[in-house]
């Protein structure tokens, strides 16, 4: 009897101390909510990498797809139950600092100078940076020269200014059976990302630098009246598309002129297209080729009690040479110009993309993006359809955004 009792005892305590140092030694979680349908294979394995590094931690990857990731994320955050971690658009982190969901993710000097121009300004509001880009997208004009050249322009040179934008598209639309310009009107965030296009080769701005709306100037006046001028030579009804729907019409040579990411150029290659891409032509007041600087980044959620940590691994993850590794690999724009020579010796259509980085924007940091979405598409809206003139119409705008500053 004693002996049995000696060994299970033995047996509890060994149980015991099991389970103590099991306690110890068991990894904290990092969770972490990527927006797509699957983990790209080089995130896993720089996860990989980072867990084997940090066996205290473990990275918790949770894939929630586009349309409900951004949702998900607030509503955890809103709920007292916030990720570590999160794949958020640069644009919401406004909002999410103003309801003091995230915490700053400081950055260097020497960090934020390795990044292209003004990429570290996606990330900034009041002087501090709250996420670190992860993914950046820049845009160019692509021509289709053989409708070019049917119109009996020079198909190897593209319009430099909106004057000849507008020229070309008019001359395009009446000499062929195609579309000059492919405009982007459609209710989808993307009509007010073209809109900004326009803006940011203008030297204009929506917000300035002390917070203050400024959409309602002469630069962006100037903008909108350039987008109803060459609504007449646009495919027909704009307001049906979106970016992708007038690719598609681009590829099937039903317009001339587009504005896209380079994607487009692959898929040109693909149609076996006679393609350009140039800079996106500049308005009378601009300085420089400009472009809209979209970035998606890296939010670091506000009580979990590992942030210090999520903000280590969030640096890891997107250091120099790892991100422009998963830059190349999903045909974006690079954040940093760590091999740009070389990408250019292989690919010289990216030039116009890195181009416009030095005088273009950032989507405009406000309190609710939905809300700027939401005036921005119904101000490109009234003047493409006719209900509104761009003066009156950029005032009404500029003065429904003052809500969300």
């Amino acid at each position: 009897m004693r002996t049995t009792t000696k060994l299970v005892l033995a047996s509890l305590a060994a149980l015991s101390s099991t389970t103590a140092f099991t306690a110890v030694t068991q990894a904290e979680e990092i969770s972490f909510i990527l927006c797509g349908d699957a983990i790209e294979p080089l995130y896993q394995g720089y996860i990989d990498e980072w867990d084997k590094a940090n066996p205290d931690y473990k990275i918790a990857t949770e894939v929630v797809g586009w349309g409900q990731c951004q949702d998900k994320v607030t509503t955890l955050a809103a709920a007292g139950t916030p990720v570590a971690l999160a794949y958020v658009g640069s644009r919401t982190l406004k909002q999410f600092a103003e309801n003091d969901l995230i915490v700053p993710v400081p950055m260097t000097d020497e960090e934020k100078a390795a990044y292209y121009n003004f990429v570290p300004d996606t990330v900034t509001f009041d002087g501090t940076q709250w996420g670190i880009p992860v993914a950046f997208s820049t845009k160019a004009l692509f021509w289709n020269k053989d409708l070019f050249e049917a119109a009996g322009l020079d198909p190897e040179t593209p319009p430099k200014t909106w004057e000849e934008k507008i020229a070309f598209a008019k001359q395009i639309t009446e000499k062929t059976d195609a579309a000059g310009y492919g405009l982007v009107a459609k209710t989808f965030d993307n009509t007010m990302h073209q809109f900004l296009h326009w803006v940011y080769t203008n030297n204009g701005q929506v917000i300035d630098a002390d917070g203050n709306i400024v959409l309602d100037s002469p630069q962006n006046l100037a903008a909108l009246q350039a987008v109803k001028d060459i609504v007449p030579y646009s495919e027909e009804g704009p307001t049906a598309y979106e970016q992708n729907e007038v690719r598609a019409i681009w590829l099937d040579g039903g317009v001339a002129m587009i504005e896209a990411s380079a994607g487009a150029a692959n898929r040109a290659e693909e149609a076996g297209m006679n393609w350009g891409v140039a800079p996106l032509p500049t308005g009378p007041d601009a300085k420089g080729p400009g472009t809209l600087l979209i970035t998606d980044s890296l939010a670091v959620f506000k009580g979990t009690g590992v942030e210090d940590k999520a903000i280590e691994f969030a640096k890891f993850l997107t250091a120099p040479e790892r991100q422009w590794e998963y830059d190349i690999s999903q045909g974006l724009t690079p954040l940093r110009p760590v091999h740009v020579d070389a990408l250019l010796a292989e690919k010289p259509y990216w030039k116009p993309f890195l181009d416009g980085i030095e005088f273009g924007g950032p989507e405009p940091l406000l309190t609710d993006y939905v809300g700027l979405q939401n005036v921005m598409i119904e101000l490109v809206q009234s003047v493409v359809t006719g209900q509104a003139e761009p003066a009156a119409a950029l005032t009404k705008a500029a003065g429904e955004l003052e809500q969300y500053k």
